[in-house]
């Protein structure tokens, strides 16, 4: 199974509180539905696309309590091509606390989460796709788990709220797989994980980069 990591994010980086006003107030954020009047119709077909090809999803809590509270709750699922692969699919969740998940088709991952994933990837085909969560995104990474980092960047700085990647942490270097920028000039990029970065070990001469 391919790990595939979605996660829509502003300009500076903010994947909090996106789909609404209260969709995710912790920290005091009032800054949510950023993303709403942003979209368009190529990163509306990139998302059914990328739903509906997913044989199984991954969450951390928060994301999973908010997807839940929303497309699990979607009287006729089956008329959304998200609500539709979300409701229908298999759903892994991460959580130490979680012991009564009520929507349906979700199992709980704890305990040795790297073997529990790692399993998941070894016996099952297809993808596995991880939205949002963006605490799990960054531990999935840090354990080489993740094999595609896709990116959907909105024209937009929020400034405040929680970010996909803060200000210290591992450091990690990406191929570029593919980049399109749609009319709204939101970018979708795929990346390939590439272990850690090279750095430069002298002082570079200006004349010899521009």
């Amino acid at each position: 199974m391919r790990l595939t990591t979605t996660t829509n994010v502003s300009v500076d980086g903010v994947m909090q509180g996106l789909g609404g006003p209260d969709e995710d107030r912790s920290g005091g954020f009032d800054r949510g539905g950023w993303a709403i009047p942003l979209i368009d119709a190529e990163t509306g077909d990139y998302l059914n696309q990328a739903y509906g090809s997913a044989d199984a999803f991954l969450f951390g809590r928060r994301t999973y309590e908010i997807f839940a509270g929303y497309w699990g709750a979607m009287p006729n699922p089956e008329t959304n091509p998200i609500a539709a692969a979300l409701n229908s699919r298999p759903k892994y969740v991460v959580s130490a606390s979680l012991a009564d998940p009520r929507w349906a088709g979700t199992t709980v991952l704890q305990g040795d989460l790297v073997t529990a994933i790692g399993d998941l990837k070894v016996n099952h085909d297809g993808e596995l796709l991880v939205p949002g969560s963006g605490a799990l995104v960054r531990w999935l990474l840090a354990n080489d788990l993740v094999d595609r980092l896709d990116l959907v960047t909105y024209p937009v700085v929020v400034g405040q709220g929680r970010r996909l990647f803060p200000h210290s942490g591992p450091d990690l270097a990406l191929e570029l797989v593919s980049s399109r920028t749609t009319s709204r000039g939101i970018t979708i990029q795929t990346y390939r994980p590439r272990g850690r970065p090279e750095y430069a070990t002298s002082t570079v001469d200006p004349s010899d980069v521009f």
